[in-house]
């Protein structure tokens, strides 16, 4: 298959897999004498891995390790799940922080006037004073 039809069926657009190769996500595929690059059913398959991890939010080096705890078949599956609960964490963490975020500016914004006077407690906290 060529990389249009690899990109259709995993649902991953061409740059992104051309990416995912020149970083070692995907394994270089075999060349056409054409020089054009020829895919496999298992290039999809692991396209569409990675297609479902970053939906997970997984960085690309824990999707690296992801992949390889994948095709390792005696793998301890305690790895993946450790890996997958520090994801977690991480994650929780940064809704912690959101929250946070959206809290202060509620606040903030609450009590600005919104009118026409130049006072505003918002431009106050970024200004920092």
């Amino acid at each position: 298959m060529n990389i249009g039809e690899v990109a259709k069926l995993s649902g991953v657009n061409p740059k992104l897999v051309r990416h995912y190769e020149s970083i070692g996500l995907v394994s270089k595929p075999i060349r056409a004498e054409s020089g054009y690059r020829l895919y496999s059913e298992k290039d999809i398959h692991t396209l569409r891995f990675i297609k479902r991890a970053r939906g997970l939010g997984f960085s690309l080096t824990e999707i690296k390790q992801l992949l390889g705890l994948w095709k390792n078949k005696s793998r301890a599956s305690a790895q993946v799940k450790s890996l997958a609960m520090t994801h977690v964490k991480e994650m929780q963490a940064k809704i912690l922080e959101l929250q946070s975020m959206c809290d202060t500016l509620t606040h903030l914004a609450k009590h600005c006037h919104g009118d026409h006077r130049p006072d505003c407690p918002i431009l106050e906290e970024l200004e920092g004073e």
